[in-house]
């Protein structure tokens, strides 16, 4: 599991984030997202810590909690969505 943290200056990195999980318990890693064209952070990073109550407890304190003058947003991250699938409806363009 980890965790999704939102909100963020793009100034944070992964050390800054560390540092403030660290306070509720071992932090595995910290993943920045980029964007592909510009390799920009996108404003939201994912935490994993070493145990499921580590970070249930860090989601519970940090949700909402203001850092450099942002409101953090901290939760459960969800599965990524599979953005490859296409969806039904659309019209081909058959051209031979």
């Amino acid at each position: 599991m980890s965790i999704y943290v939102g909100n963020l200056d793009y100034e944070i990195g992964p050390e800054d984030l560390t540092e403030v999980f660290a306070e509720y318990g071992s932090v595995k890693r910290v993943h920045f997202p980029t964007d592909r064209e510009t390799g920009r952070k996108r404003g939201f990073a994912f935490v994993e810590m070493e145990t499921e109550a580590e970070e249930d407890a860090a989601i519970a304190k940090l949700d909402g909690a203001e850092w450099m003058d942002r409101e953090l947003k901290v939760n459960k991250a969800r599965p990524r969505e599979n953005k490859n699938s296409f969806g039904g409806g659309g019209r081909r363009n058959n051209r031979f």
